[in-house]
This record gives C-alpha cells, structure tokens and sequence, in this order.
C-alpha cells in the first residue's frame, strides 16, 4: 500500500480555522458527521485539530450538527 500524507503537513499549516467553513465541510460526511482519519488522509495532530473546528463552528452555529 502507498502512504497517503497528510494534505495539511504537505502544506506546512499549522492550524485549522474554525471560520473556513467551505474547507471545513470537506471533511464531514453527507449526514454531518466528522470523518475518520483513514478517510481524511490527515494525521493525529492535524485530524484533532480538524474536529476541533468543525465542534467550534458548530457551536457557533456555522456548521449544522445534522443534516437532514
């Protein structure tokens, strides 16, 4: 199997934006659950960070907790 990098490490970002929320959405599935790292591709740091931000844009009522 080929490694997959992580998309963010490649880029050096550090952090994620909760206020992104276009690039958020990638990262969540049709029904508005946040997706695993396999599916990501990103690693333990970035993907904590990831979910991080989509939880804060939730609760600030930028990201829906489920779509219907």
């Amino acid at each position: 199997m080929k490694n997959k990098i992580c998309v963010f490490c490649s880029k050096n970002i550090k952090e994620v934006d909760y206020k992104q929320v276009e690039s958020l959405k990638k990262y969540m599935s049709f029904f508005g659950k946040i997706e695993g790292r396999r599916r990501t591709n990103a690693c333990a740091f970035h993907q904590k960070r990831i979910s991080q931000a989509i939880k804060r844009a939730r609760h600030l009522a930028l990201l829906p907790f489920v779509n219907k």
